[in-house]
């Protein structure tokens, strides 16, 4: 799937959690300073901005294949080698980084499985790969939760989100098995985000970015002034803060491949 939507509005919808989720990924990696870093996936530049900080700019590559994200993600980390392309079709070399990291992509890839395998394949023999995804198969990342409840209420078929791919537990962790990487570990991140009210929380699912908001578009005008006003039952009055979970998997690239 690739974004449509300006990378404004993805920073509004999605991106207000990139700060406390990148850095949690990161840290998961265990990214060292010096460390060359791919960032499979990149967006508007959010987890690009966090291993820049950490390692430099020099040393970020980037990819995804929105222009405008990739146009966002250049001007946000200057210096940094961001390319359109996708994660299934990595145009690095073999074994050129210390690490490939992917947040918030895998379920979104045309062929997970070749992704994480490109990944593996631009990492150095040793190095690491690591990605994450919402847990949205068992409700926590609550901002998706509260909307796709919301919107059960009314047709309680609907899938959502709960089935993507990296979205369950121990998912991203078996895929890095298939892969041939080793020394596989899994685990939960946790992210936050603020809302200054309902209207901040409501305004950026009528922006059609990723699957919730596609899916409110689709909607007649009756059925979204529902979902809204489920969702608006949910949440307190004034400012607010929601915290989300991510599953995650951290795996080394073999010696020998």
């Amino acid at each position: 799937m690739q974004f449509a939507a300006p990378a404004e509005q993805y920073d509004r919808f999605m991106g207000r959690y990139t700060p406390t989720l990148a850095a949690a990924l990161v840290d998961a990696a265990d990214v060292s300073p010096g460390s060359r870093v791919c960032d499979v996936g990149c967006g508007p530049g959010g987890l690009a901005r966090e291993l820049v900080a950490r390692v430099g700019a020099a040393n970020v590559a980037a990819i995804d294949p929105a222009p405008q994200f990739v146009a966002a993600c250049r001007e946000r980390n200057p210096g940094a080698d961001v390319r359109e392309g996708v994660a299934e079709q990595l145009p690095w070399a073999s074994g050129e980084f210390d690490a490939a990291l992917s947040c918030l992509v895998l379920g979104f890839m045309s062929d997970p499985d070749r992704g994480v395998r490109e990944m593996a394949r631009v990492t150095r023999p040793g190095g690491t790969v690591a990605a994450c995804m919402w847990d949205t198969a068992t409700g926590g990342m609550t901002m998706l939760r509260l909307f796709w409840t919301a919107v059960r209420e009314a047709d309680a078929e609907v899938v959502g989100e709960s089935a993507m791919v990296g979205t369950a537990e121990g998912d991203i962790a078996e895929r890095f098995r298939r892969a041939g990487l080793t020394d596989v570990v899994g685990g939960a991140l946790t992210a936050r985000a603020n809302y200054a009210g309902f209207d901040d929380f409501w305004e950026p699912f009528t922006f059609a970015v990723g699957p919730a908001g596609q899916y409110l578009q689709s909607l007649t005008s009756g059925r979204r002034v529902s979902v809204r006003e489920a969702c608006r039952a949910a949440l307190p009055s004034g400012a607010f803060s929601l915290d989300a979970r991510a599953w995650y998997a951290r795996a080394t690239v073999p010696q020998s491949r």
